[in-house]
């Protein structure tokens, strides 16, 4: 059984009744799922996952002034529920099941408690923050206040910082994979050659994500969340190949052709979004082209590969 639905039932079985027993008063007002860290919360989970920091669970949601007055109680009576115990913890890791404050929940992603105000803002947050503050399942939030951060985070990006970070991955994946990987084979750099090639994807994956007004996650599930995607969700396999494939003498020429080949796939996605509408083969000058396309004059000036 995946996390996700584990979580949900564990509520449904154990949590729904608690809080409905114990918090009457304030069974309507708490906001219960899952989401954040931990692959569970993506639905990418399996038997391995468990090994370490996974832990049977679900995470209640409060405002700050029902913290106050019943966070500590609310902890102690989740903490009393019949359950599993948890697997060993990392270094690292740590709980975000049990009650949690709204603001402290999206603190760690965000900054700030609670969505971005401005451009600059969006700008900075890096997309696996975004992914991990609105992955996973809310099941249920009467009060909303929890959903409607999440719901701005999901979908509330400026139109021009969208193009701007877009602009950033297209020059990137231009220097990467089109002109560097076969430039490093030329002076004999094979492990810069995989470098560059390595870059390419990553950066690939990211203007895909933002082709599909997503938030790419943590780079070890980057390329496992392109298959959810419906714009370019088929370019998982050829930028897996890329990683995976030989790199002798046939590979480099097979490999060359097939960044060629998601470049175009790009650029065709560019046009039909109305991104870019030049014939260029090159990424670079359809990065400035979706520049150019930004209404911010103070977004528009910055230098091309920032965002």
């Amino acid at each position: 059984m995946k996390g996700l639905e584990e979580a949900r039932r564990f509520y449904e079985d154990f949590g729904a009744a608690m809080l409905h027993e114990r918090f009457p008063d304030y069974e309507e007002r708490i906001a219960v799922g899952l989401a954040g860290r931990g692959s569970e919360c993506f639905g990418f989970d399996d038997e391995l996952s468990r090994d370490h920091d996974f832990e049977q669970g679900f995470c209640l949601w409060l405002t700050d002034a029902d913290d106050i007055l019943i966070g500590a109680e609310l902890a102690k009576a989740y903490e009393a529920l019949p359950r599993r115990g948890a697997a060993q913890r990392s270094r690292l890791g740590e709980t975000n099941r049990g009650p949690r404050r709204i603001g402290f929940f999206f603190r760690p992603y965000l900054g700030g408690e609670t969505a971005p105000r401005d451009w600059r803002q969006w700008l900075s947050l890096p997309s696996w923050a975004l992914a991990e503050a609105t992955n996973g399942e809310v099941f249920r939030d009467d009060l909303g206040v929890f959903s409607d951060i999440r719901e701005t985070l999901k979908h509330g990006m400026p139109e021009d910082v969208r193009k701007k970070k877009l602009a950033a991955r297209l020059i990137a994946m231009a220097q990467s994979g089109q002109y560097n990987y076969a430039r490093c084979l030329r002076h004999g750099e094979e492990g810069a050659a995989m470098l560059a090639l390595a870059k390419f994807v990553r950066e690939g994956c990211g203007a895909i994500y933002l082709l599909n007004r997503a938030h790419m996650p943590y780079y070890k599930w980057a390329l496992r969340g392109l298959e959810a995607l419906p714009l370019l969700g088929e370019m998982r396999e050829p930028l897996t190949f890329l990683l995976t494939a030989d790199n002798d003498a046939d590979g480099q020429r097979v490999k060359q052709g097939v960044v060629e080949d998601i470049c175009a796939n790009v650029i065709a996605e560019l046009r039909a979004q109305g991104l870019s509408d030049g014939g260029w083969d090159f990424l670079e000058p359809h990065a400035f082209a979706v520049r150019e396309r930004i209404e911010n004059p103070e977004i528009r000036a910055l230098h091309v590969m920032e965002g």
